[in-house]
């Protein structure tokens, strides 16, 4: 690329260098070590490049015209943010929402994947990428960060140099890489609720081309929530992680690497606790009131933040991923060309509790799912005086088999029939009644992709992106009903109590197929407005593929499965950006803006009908969303004893039109309105319910208006333990506004907005050793991450609370 001019000059900061040193009553050798050379002053107050990766090449995130969060290792572990539902509290647009590590969302500016249970049928639209290999399973994402060196939070559309299509961002995450130095670091944490944390990563040479990294984490952690039925504490963390390198370096020109890592989670995980009860269409003796009162029960607390919960289903979120990476670059002309070749496998075993409380309703919920998924991924980058491209292509490849089963017990009857049934007062009759679920799921994409970055001037560069991409998708469902003696029902039957049964489950069986071409494109034009600050624009045209229904088919009012709701059109997403990134007061100081919008037709939505049959939603298509907004990245360092960081997002995200989706619980339960006729007033009971809601104009889920995080840390020289070094303190807040946590927004759903505050204070030596104390969440804010509407249209509302204040301390070591 063609050569930026100078940022600023050293000189003009050494005074204020010394000035700064002097007023913070820095001792007097550290002061004459400044006044040695202006240039050397300069050199230690000044900000020094953040180097990413985003575009496939080093190179400094100032210059690049692209919206970029970094955060390196070390604020990584200061903040305490191991995996990337903490690293949300860090990057204000960044939106992580998680029920259990299957039904995950991460989400950036609102958009990635829809709100609630999740599908297998559908891609995420927020990439997670480690050291270059795609991570399909979202569940990923709850695992530990293990020797992580740094992470790149992308925003916006991630298409044309990334080996997986993403239309709202992307988490690059780089690990430390294996070294021809012996080095490593050691670190342990112990906290409150049992907390446990340790972590090695050591690095060395095996010979003079081969050198080697393993690395290992741990972390153990009570439950935060008392399941007064088992005597267990739930909420509760349980991850290992083993990751190992060996890098082949025969020449200079030609790198080798092997990765092979190892994931596993064994936690009691995931339940929730009542929330609170909201009126519905349905009669009134069919509401959660008197559905519990029918049955003399009672939650075991009606105050959410008591932490209690009476669910008297097993609990497990057992979790595997792992997979084996090979990585070459080699060194060709002017360019590199690297492959990566990756295999991954996933298998997840789960257990809940579907019905929300502690009658036997639901007794057994599980659907234990396996995955393998191969890629290949070819780039070659070229960097020239004026000219730079990197073209690549990419192989995706993947496999999901499940197995599910739902099982109801003998207090399902009278909470699931019709009172003016008189079976409902039989518990025998749904007592057993079994759904086995077998699902299979084939997924192929393939891709070639390129982007050019040419530098006009030395001021002006155009960089445009092109992306072609297949897509097939090929799945199987299907649902087999047992009553609770083992008979199996065919779905034909007319007697009572077998109708009473198949209104719970009815069997089914699907197939849905679908493949699809899509081409893509973008532009970005940059402007050097001044050294230190740059100006760009971007439009990208992206797409998220097709779908397909993989967890059973909506049915009509006969209860025969829908056959054109088996697949789901792409989304087509029209994106435009502009920002500004700059530094000033040499350097000390970075201020980058950025504004989008992004329209998405055919947006892919999660819909769920509220009855106990469905273990997963189905998709749909809305007709059109948006999101647009305003974000700022902030941050100073006037001297080498503080630096501060303030970053903030607007974020408007919203359904243009939606006219046929699922009504909330409040207009839902009742009669269905016939044509002409009015539907009733939100929450009359036995009222009439629309068939579908218009929600056109309403707010996506899980998305706050406002996000803010901030943070600082004074640092003080002194020795301690006879080592020379510094005591720190650093506090890190977080805060965002309120959000809605159901699909259709609904008043019983609307979480109100929080804010959290971390404190950390430690001495820090200059051979390496961290020792400090820290608190999370300290004012104890009661706040929750979701809430859920309960099946039936009952009413009932459960939720999952935030962590309530922790604390422990921090011992590392590096060399």
């Amino acid at each position: 690329m063609h050569p930026t001019p100078m940022r600023g000059t050293l000189q003009r900061g050494a005074a204020t260098a010394a000035i700064l040193s002097a007023a913070l009553c820095v001792p007097a050798h550290a002061q004459s070590e400044v006044a040695d050379t202006e240039a050397s002053a300069a050199e230690e107050t000044a900000v020094h490049d953040i180097m990413v990766t985003a575009r496939r090449r080093s190179e400094s995130a100032q210059d690049i015209p692209l919206a970029v969060s970094v955060i390196d290792a070390r604020q990584i572990d200061a903040t305490g943010a191991f995996n990337v539902a903490r690293l949300q509290q860090l990057a204000p647009t960044l939106q992580f929402y998680s029920s259990n590590p299957r039904n995950t969302a991460v989400n950036i500016r609102g958009l990635g994947v829809p709100f609630g249970l999740t599908s297998d049928g559908f891609e995420q639209g927020v990439g997670i990428y480690v050291d270059d290999v795609y991570y399909s399973r979202v569940a990923s994402a709850t695992f530990d960060f293990l020797d992580v060196a740094q992470i790149e939070v992308l925003r916006g559309p991630q298409g044309t140099l990334y080996g997986n299509n993403t239309t709202a961002g992307a988490i690059n995450i780089q690990t430390n890489q294996p070294s021809f130095d012996l080095e490593g670091r050691a670190e342990i944490s112990l906290g409150n609720y049992a907390f446990r944390q340790a972590r090695l990563a050591v690095s060395g040479p095996l010979s003079e081309t081969v050198a080697a990294r393993i690395a290992f984490s741990g972390t153990s952690r009570d439950g935060t929530i008392r399941n007064v039925v088992t005597g267990e504490d739930i909420q509760s963390l349980d991850n290992l992680g083993l990751r190992a390198q060996l890098l082949w370096e025969p020449a200079d020109s030609l790198r080798v690497k092997l990765v092979g890592d190892y994931n596993r989670q064994d936690a009691v995980c995931c339940g929730s606790v009542f929330v609170g009860t909201g009126a519905t269409q349905r009669p009134l003796n069919r509401q959660y009131a008197a559905l519990a009162a029918a049955q003399g029960y009672a939650p075991p607390s009606t105050d959410p933040f008591d932490r209690l919960t009476d669910l008297d289903s097993r609990l497990n979120a057992g979790n595997v991923i792992a997979g084996l990476a090979l990585k070459v670059e080699w060194d060709v002309g002017p360019g590199t060309l690297t492959s990566v070749t990756a295999w991954r496998t996933w298998d997840w075993q789960p257990e809940n509790d579907r019905d929300f409380n502690g009658l036997p309703i639901v007794t057994l919920s599980q659907n234990p799912s396996q995955q393998d998924q191969f890629t290949q991924e070819f780039r070659y980058a070229y960097e020239g005086d004026t000219v730079d491209f990197v073209i690549g292509a990419f192989a995706f490849d993947q496999r999901i088999d499940t197995q599910g089963t739902e099982q109801h017990g003998p207090a399902s009857s009278r909470w699931t029939i019709n009172p003016a049934n008189p079976l409902s007062g039989d518990p025998t009759v749904l007592d057993g009644l079994t759904a086995r679920n077998t699902q299979v799921l084939e997924s192929t994409s393939l891709a070639l992709f390129g982007q050019l970055s040419w530098a006009i001037t030395d001021a002006f560069t155009l960089q445009p992106g092109l992306r072609l991409n297949y897509d097939r998708k090929s799945g199987f469902y299907e649902r087999r009903v047992f009553t609770g003696t083992g008979a199996e029902l065919s779905g034909s039957e007319t007697d009572a109590r077998s109708l009473a049964q198949l209104g719970v489950f009815r069997p089914q069986v699907s197939a849905p197929e679908d493949s699809d071409w899509n081409l893509t494109y973008d532009l970005t034009a940059s402007y050097e407005v001044a050294p230190d600050v740059l100006a760009y624009g971007t439009y990208a045209r992206s797409f998220k593929t097709i779908g397909i229904n993989q967890n059973g088919l909506p049915t009509d009012a006969g209860g025969q499965p829908i056959a054109a709701a088996g697949t789901i059109r792409p989304e087509t997403v029209d994106h435009f950006e502009v920002g500004l990134k700059s530094q000033f007061w040499d350097r000390r100081v970075t201020l980058n803006l950025a504004a989008f919008r992004t329209d998405i037709r055919d947006y892919q939505a999660t819909v769920n009908n509220g009855q106990f049959g469905v273990l997963r939603g189905f998709l749909a298509n809305a007709g059109k969303v948006r999101s647009q907004g305003i974000e700022a990245d902030f941050s100073v360092r006037p001297s080498e004893r503080f630096s501060a960081y303030a970053n903030a997002a607007y974020t408007d995200a919203k359904y243009v039109r939606f006219t046929d989706a699922p009504c909330p619980p409040e207009l839902a339960g009742g009669t269905t309105a016939a044509p002409g006729q009015v539907p009733s007033a939100p929450g009359t009971p036995g009222g009439i319910s629309p068939a579908n809601c218009d929600i056109s104009g309403q707010r996506l889920p899980g998305v706050s208006k406002w996000a803010f995080s901030f943070g600082a840390e004074g640092n003080f020289p002194t020795e301690f333990l006879g080592k020379p070094g510094e005591i720190y303190l650093g506090y890190d807040g977080s805060y965002r506004s309120n959000f809605s946590s159901n699909a259709s927004p609904s008043v019983y759903t609307n979480i109100d907005g929080y804010h959290l505050s971390n404190f950390r204070a430690g001495f820090r030596s200059d051979d390496g050793l961290d020792l400090f104390v820290w608190v999370r969440n300290a004012f104890d804010a009661d706040y929750f991450e979701q809430v859920f509407v309960g099946p039936g249209n009952t009413g009932l509302i459960a939720g999952l609370p935030g962590d309530p204040r922790t604390w422990g301390a921090t011992a590392s070591i590096t060399f």
